[in-house]
């Protein structure tokens, strides 16, 4: 009940009047039943403006700390993420994967959507890189279909490392359901998974027009980070060098 205070009564009127988020392709998403939205992953604002083009909920997993948080912020800190469609995970944990396919093949089960980001972490340059197979896995053993969703805009309104960016309106774009039936049984095959997840994110890349990378984004964000620590050492270097002189 609190998620429908928080999406149609308090915070879904405030976004749709400052941003006014344009939808396409809402009618891909069934009134009922299971589904995976598979989505790419821009800005921390994606779990925000997805959902709310939809009548429906959408379940992600989101970590522990914002629901055991102790005090006052921690009690409304976790009303906000559980009626905002998030339950907890710990992605810390070794089982971090496990247990996020626990609590996603629970939410399918209960009829309802479960969104994920294939990528596994926010995209720092806007492109789009590779998906974790994690949500080839889940649709082979549920056998519920994945809808790619694509949501342009986001990294405008809230550019990584930053909580606020500039207006834009975001456009969520919702595909064609894909059916991986023809899978059945085969979900610990490691090459079925990936051509499974392959198929889901050039389905995404379709829909967003993002240029895709075929690596990981969290190792693409750890080369980025020691390129540009290299650079500030050969500056800092260069500087000294000209002093010295």
């Amino acid at each position: 009940m609190f998620y429908w205070f928080l999406k149609w009564v308090a915070l879904g009127p405030f976004l749709r009047v400052i941003f006014r988020p344009q939808v396409a392709g809402a009618e891909n998403v069934p009134d009922e039943g299971p589904a995976i939205l598979a989505s790419n992953h821009l800005s921390y604002a994606d779990w925000l403006f997805m959902p709310l083009t939809l009548p429906r909920r959408v379940t992600f997993v989101a970590k522990a700390e914002y629901f055991t948080t102790p005090g006052i912020k921690g009690w409304f800190q976790k009303q906000f993420f559980s009626g905002a469609g998030q339950v907890p995970i710990d992605r810390g944990g070794a089982s971090a994967a496990e247990g996020a396919l626990t609590a996603a093949k629970r939410i399918l089960a209960e009829g309802g959507l479960f969104g994920i980001y294939p990528e596994g972490t926010r995209s720092h340059d806007g492109r789009l890189y590779r998906g974790k197979t994690g949500v080839a896995r889940l649709a082979l053993e549920t056998g519920v279909p994945v809808i790619p969703v694509a949501v342009v805009g986001t990294d405008v309104v809230a550019p990584p490392g930053k909580t606020f960016g500039t207006f834009t309106r975001p456009v969520v774009r919702f595909g064609t359901p894909l059916d991986f039936s023809r899978y059945e049984g085969m979900s610990n095959d490691r090459y079925i998974l990936r051509s499974v997840t392959d198929e889901i994110m050039y389905e995404i890349m379709r829909l967003s027009g993002q240029e895709y990378v075929d690596t990981y984004a969290a190792q693409a964000k750890k080369a980025d980070a020691e390129a540009k620590k290299a650079e500030r050492a050969e500056r800092e270097q260069a500087g000294e060098q000209k002093k010295a002189s």
